[in-house]
């Protein structure tokens, strides 16, 4: 995929609303045949992400995740302030299989798509803490996420992420400002490795975003990101 490709994709995706993708389709009606059959139950309406239906339902998801999404090692990514219909994206493609997480599967087996909105209401009701950029690699970092680079055809994170990293809910990208370098690092190579979460556009457009990353590309990013903030919560942090 080229780099002029990559970007006309993301337009594409940014145009619709991830919320209405997720939502159930409405029953169809059929036509009576020779032999009758039982009508279908009726779809049961999505509602919005409850926070305090959520807060139980979310309860194991802490052990790993942080009670407030926030979690003690690097290795989890924060669900703080993530958007709700992402996080409920992502558990349903991995109850699906289509994204693969066996160590997830215990715990989402049984939830219902409702269960996933509210608990990702929850995670999204929360605050993310500030994560620490290194010094030595905020200016590559920076121009990367900024920038791009058009030598590797990598596009601008910002362009769908936001200057501040707070992502597009509407169009299904997620927040990414202060989440850990070492969770992103890993995500990164295994796009650049051409692992994907869905067979969708969604799940295609990372892999050919990152394909040109090096190494140290990532490296620089990971910790970019990780020191982001918004304008309300201060500058980029280093150390």
């Amino acid at each position: 995929m080229s780099f002029r490709h990559v970007i006309a994709l993301a337009a594409l995706l940014g145009a619709g609303s991830l919320g209405a993708q997720e939502a159930a389709a409405p029953p169809v009606a059929g036509t009576r045949n020779a032999i009758s059959t039982p009508a279908a139950e009726p779809a049961v309406p999505l509602k919005s992400g409850d926070v305090a239906a959520g807060q139980a339902k979310a309860t194991t998801c802490g052990a790993c995740h942080g009670v407030d999404g926030n979690p003690a090692s690097s290795q989890y990514p924060k669900l703080a302030g993530q958007h709700e219909n992402y996080i409920a994206r992502q558990i349903e493609l991995i109850k699906s299989n289509k994204r693969q997480n066996p160590v997830m599967m215990g715990f989402i087996a049984s939830m219902t798509a409702q269960d996933m909105h509210d608990v990702g209401a929850y995670f999204a009701s929360k605050t993310s803490l500030p994560g620490v950029a290194d010094a030595k690699l905020v200016a590559k970092g920076e121009a990367l996420y900024r920038g791009g680079d058009k030598a590797t055809e990598t596009p601008a994170c910002m362009a769908c992420h936001g200057p501040d990293g707070r992502g597009n809910p509407g169009a299904g990208y997620p927040q990414l400002a202060g989440q850990y370098a070492d969770y992103v690092t890993q995500k990164l190579k295994d796009w650049r490795d051409g692992k994907k979460w869905s067979d969708d556009d969604k799940g295609s457009i990372m892999p050919a975003v990152v394909h040109g990353l090096n190494d140290a590309d990532i490296a620089a990013l990971a910790t970019y990101i990780e020191g982001l903030h918004s304008a309300d919560n201060g500058q980029t942090a280093a150390k």
